[in-house]
This record gives C-alpha cells, structure tokens and sequence, in this order.
C-alpha cells in the first residue's frame, strides 16, 4: 500500500511543473525585485479598432439575450440553467468566445472576453461561471496552448459552437497538493492507449459537459516518463459515471460533479501535450485564465456600488438620506474607491495579455486574488449599508412589491471567489514563490537547511557579487524626486509612492530571507503580506495608468477619472503601509503556538458544549492510496506551491 507523499516529494512535484523561465518581461516580477518597470505598463496598448467593433457587436447581443430571454430569477429558483439558455449561448457562439476565428470560434480579445464574462455574470453567476469553467480554464485553452495541430482542427469548432468541457483535477482527497493525485492512466499492453481509474470532484460544468481534459497519473516505466498527464476524453466513453451533482451555497445554477472513471480506454492520441506535463499545463492555463475571477468580482462590486448609491440616496433616516450620515458615507466613498481600482488592476491586466509581449503570470495571479478579497468585502459591505433588506430574498422583495435587488444572492455567489481557482491562501505561496525566485537562483543555497559547506561557500560568493550590486540600487529613485511622473498631474504623488515602496518591499524581502533563511517558507502569513503589500502597489499603479488612458481615450471623463484614482489610492497606500508596519511587528509566532495547542486538543473541552448537527465521525472520508511513489524523482530543496 502506498503511503502519503512526504512535505519534500509534494514540493518537488509542484516545483517541477513551474514555469521556471521568464523569456518576456514581467512588470510584477520587477516590481517585487524594487525595479520601478512603468514602462511595462504605461502607456497602455490601445485596443485594437477591428476587435473593439468586434467586441462591442458581441456585447450588444450578450445583453439582448440576457435581458429579453434568460429569467435569473427562475435560475435561482430551479437551480439549474434551463436547456433553452445554454441552447441561446451556444447559438450566440458565446462558448466560442476565447476560441480563433480559424477554428470557428469569436475570437474575443480577452478585454471583451472578461467584459462578456462580467455582463452575464451580473446578471447571474452561474451563466458566467458555465463559460469561464469551460473557456479559461476547460478544454479550448489547453488545446489552444499545448494540443496537436489534429486535437484542434478536431476539437477547437465542435467546442465553439455546442460541446460543453470541463477540467477535472482535484479529487475528494487532493486539492493544492498534486503529489496526492490517484488517479492512474496505465498504459495499455499494446501501447495504443491507457486505462484511466479514479474519481475527480467539484468539475464545474461536469454533470452536463461532452468532454473533459482530466489529469490521471501514469505509473513510470519502460517507454514511459510517467507523471500527471492531461488526457482529453469525451464524456460518451464507457466507464465514465457522473455520481453525484454537487449543490452550494451559492452559484445553484452550476452544473458541479462528482465523476468517476472505471478503466476507461483513452487512445494515444488523446493525450495533450505529452506523458508527464499535465500539471504544467494546468498552471500555464490559469496564468490567463485567472483574469475571468476579477472580472466576476469586478462586476459584482460596480453592482454593489450601483445598488449603494441608489439606495443612500432614497432611504432616509433622521430626516435626511442615509448616505448623508458619516458612517454610509465612509462606505459609499470606498465602495467607489474600490469599484475603480479593481477596473484599473482588470483592465491593465488584460490589455497585457492582449497585446502579448510581457510574461503576466504574476499580474494575473495578484489580480485574482486582489479581486477576490476586496470583492468580497465590497459585496459585505453593500448589504449591511441595505440592512434588512438585503438579507431578504429578491423573489420575498418582489412578491411584496420592492424592487427585487439580489443582494443575499450576491453575497453567497460571491464567496467562493476567495477559493476558486487557487484560495486566497494558496494564491499568497504561489505568487510569494514567484516574488523570491531571483532570490533563490542567486542564494538558494545559503538559505536552504541541507547543503554542503563548500557549496555553501560557492553560494556566499555568487551571492555576494548579486547584492554588492542588486542592494544599492534600492536606496534612491525617481520616487524621492518631487517632480517626477509628473505627466500624472495630481496622480504623480501616488507614482512616486509606488516607486519608493517597490524598493521598500524588495528590501523588506532580503531582510526577511536573512533573517529566517530555510524557515521562511515556513511564514506563510509573513509571505502573505509581501504579496498582499506587492498586490496594492500593483493596484496603485493600475489605477493611475488607467485614470490616463481614460484622459486619452475619453476626454470629457478625465476629471472624474483622475478623481476616482485619487479615492482608491489613499485607500490602498492606507493598506499598505498598515502591511509594512506588521511585517516586523505581529503576532505569527505567538498564534501559531496557540494554534497547535488548539490541534493538539488542549482545549477540545472549551467546545464540548456545541450541539453538532453532523454527528459523529471523521471529516474526511477513506479513499484509496495515492499514487505519490510514481514520481520517482529526489525532492527539490526549493519552496513551491500549487494551485487547486
């Protein structure tokens, strides 16, 4: 019987399956290493003339569709997306969104692909959640990215036009830890196929999807290289069972399954970019595909801040509108604040991906999880500005003559932004990995707990030569000089700020790997405010460049953009430089101590008293072994982190 892959093997398997080289350069890379890159960003590519016009005539059907013929409330009320509204999406092309116009798809640029996303989201989650799980992260991208010339011509028109996928990667015992991963490809004797075995949990879109790209492992040997492995796979095969269609908090109209596969036969050529490179395919999938969380979180706040606005403005209390009083208004005013900022960090974002000459697998990742955290407290906080109501039901609303504003569903819909797609948690060691990678190449080997003294030394010297020149160049730049950025105009101070924090935190970043060296990855909550700190200054920089474009682009809304900009950034540098404060001065060590005494049992006796409706037994079910010892390869003596 196998048993659990130890801390080591699990770090090796993620660790591998990184992208480890940046060919293109990376704004949020520089910017975590104190390097200022605003020409990255600034100016922003202008959006195409062809694909505007393009994009535009898509949303102008979009929200026909939505608004004339898809009934949110009966999604909601039903729990399901009825035949007659994926029949409307698939006739608009809207599964083709992201596909090439080569393979029959739309061909969106990924700006209207997130603003697609966010319309249809707004309207209701679960149709953006159907078209995201099968566009940004289900089959067409991988197969765009890594499939044969063949899997596309085959595969990329029927996709675009009416076969629904999913992505079928965690299982009921593996989530962020792939070298648990139990589901097998075993080669067949005559080598034309393999068996797949196991079972996959939460597929979105899987309970009705026509096909899958599951991740199996292959056992290594003779001929084969073995490792996670991307399979496509039509749902009609023999051996595939949809046991169980998941129901949630919110997002009750998805289409969520338990699938499982018994000796199911996969042909050869079936398999998407070669034995072994599932896993990075997956990761590479997501660079991208993250940007449609913030577009749900996007919309869902701007919806948030519509619903504030009208209603501080209608409802008085004490003989004048609500948003008249302090304590609304201090909420309206972030609000606002924080509907800008995350277009700003959205709409930077996705321009780079578009224009496709910078690496944005760290903008995409701080965007997801920017957007995902300040989403959610957007959201919060829209329902206790609308108080009772917005903990009533929109149907309850409406069968009593208001206005049925969904702001309950919002809530729950909203939630699993902070989890899906990598959580918040997962998000901080992925991208705090991706922050200390120069770090690592240069003095990896002086931080580490296993290395021999003479490469110890070796180490010491290279890394001596690095910082002799990396460190000063942290100590001035054009951020202590008053003048500078100055085609900002009022904008330019929060440039400047952004630029002498950027060298604040690469300097914080060495200071920390001196001073814990091999036990820094171990500080997760430390790592989680360098990036939530690296997070804000990217947000800063967004919201400035953005408010200039809009100069550019639409004069006559410079002013209140420039306005807007001036709001989220008082905010965000309030954010950060609470961060920096509690990068030296906080509790961790003190609350992790607590915390093992709390799993230890210290004090199981202060909740004894707790009723428990689940009754007895584990929280985690018996599943079988995993299939860790596959892997074959030495642990890597390197941090790394993987997604869901």
């Amino acid at each position: 019987m196998a048993s659990h892959p130890s801390y080591e093997q699990s770090k090796h398997v993620a660790e591998a399956s990184r992208e480890t080289e940046w060919a293109k350069p990376s704004f949020g890379k520089e910017l975590f290493l104190g390097n200022f890159r605003l020409d990255l960003i600034h100016p922003q590519p202008e959006l195409d003339a062809a694909a505007t016009e393009k994009g535009e005539a898509f949303l102008e059907r979009l929200r026909a569709f939505l608004t004339e013929q898809v009934d949110r409330q009966q999604i909601e009320r039903d729990a399901k997306i009825g035949d007659d509204v994926l029949q409307g999406l698939k006739d608009l092309g809207a599964l083709g969104m992201k596909i090439p116009e080569e393979y029959g798809g739309l061909g969106l640029s990924q700006v209207y692909y997130n603003k697609a996303l966010a319309m249809a989201g707004t309207w209701h989650s679960s149709i953006s959640t159907l078209l995201s799980a099968h566009q940004s992260i289900g089959l067409p991208e991988p197969l765009r990215l890594f499939g044969s010339e063949e899997q596309k011509r085959r595969w990329l028109p029927r996709l675009a036009r009416d076969h629904v996928s999913a992505f079928l990667l965690t299982e009921p015992d593996v989530g962020s830890d792939p070298a648990r991963m139990s589901t097998t490809a075993v080669p067949t004797e005559d080598g034309t196929g393999y068996r797949i075995n196991g079972t996959k949990l939460w597929a979105t879109n899987g309970a009705i999807a026509d096909v899958v790209v599951i991740m199996a492992v292959v056992p290594k040997s003779d001929g084969h290289r073995g490792g996670i492995t991307a399979f496509l796979c039509p749902c009609d095969r023999a051996g595939i069972t949809v046991e169980h269609r998941n129901e949630f908090m919110g997002l009750r109209g998805i289409e969520n399954s338990v699938t499982r596969f018994d000796d199911v036969l996969v042909p050869r050529e079936d398999v998407i970019g070669g034995e072994g490179k599932g896993l990075r395919i997956a990761l590479t999938t997501l660079n991208t595909g993250r940007l449609s969380l913030p577009a749900f979180c996007l919309s869902a706040t701007k919806y948030s801040l519509k619903i504030a606005r009208q209603w501080s403005a209608e409802r008085k209390q004490w003989g004048q509108p609500i948003g008249k009083h302090d304590p609304v208004a201090q909420k309206l005013a972030w609000l606002a604040g924080t509907a800008f900022g995350l277009e700003a960090m959205l709409d930077v974002s996705s321009r780079l991906a578009d224009d496709k000459r910078n690496d944005i697998r760290i903008e995409a990742a701080l965007a997801k999880l920017y957007g995902s955290e300040l989403g959610w407290t957007a959201v919060d906080e829209m329902v206790q500005i609308r108080g009772g109501r917005a903990y009533e039901t929109a149907e309850s609303l409406a069968r009593r003559g208001e206005k049925p504003v969904p702001a309950e569903q919002m809530l729950r819909d909203m939630r699993i932004n902070r989890i899906f797609e990598g959580s918040t948690e997962i998000m901080h060691l992925l991208i705090a990995r991706e922050a200390v990678d120069e770090h690592l190449k240069v003095a990896g080997d002086l931080v580490r707990g296993e290395v021999r003294p003479a490469d110890k030394a070796k180490a010491a010297a290279k890394a001596g030569a690095f910082y002799a020149k990396w460190f000063p160049t942290l100590t001035v730049g054009a951020g202590q000089r008053p003048g500078s950025f100055s085609e900002f105009g009022e904008l330019a101070r929060h440039v400047r700020y952004v630029e002498r924090h950027a060298r604040k935190l690469a300097r914080s970043t060495f200071y920390a790997m001196g001073r814990y060296q091999a036990r820094l990855e171990q500080k997760g909550h430390l790592l989680g405010r360098i990036v939530d700190i690296g997070a804000e200054l990217y947000a800063i920089a967004c919201a400035c460049v953005y408010a200039h474009t809009i100069g550019r682009e639409q004069p006559d809304r410079r002013q209140e953009a420039v306005e807007l900009a001036d709001l989220f950034c008082g905010q965000a540098r309030r954010r950060a430089d609470r961060l920096f404060a509690e990068l030296w001065a906080n509790d961790d060590s003190a609350q992790y101590a607590a915390a093992q005494q709390v799993l230890s049992g210290r004090y199981a006796w202060f909740d004894e008293d707790v009723l428990d409706p689940a009754g007895d037994g584990p929280m985690m079910p018996t599943h079988a072994p995993p299939a860790a010892e596959q892997f074959g390869a030495p642990p890597a003596p390197v941090a790394a982190t993987a997604t869901r």
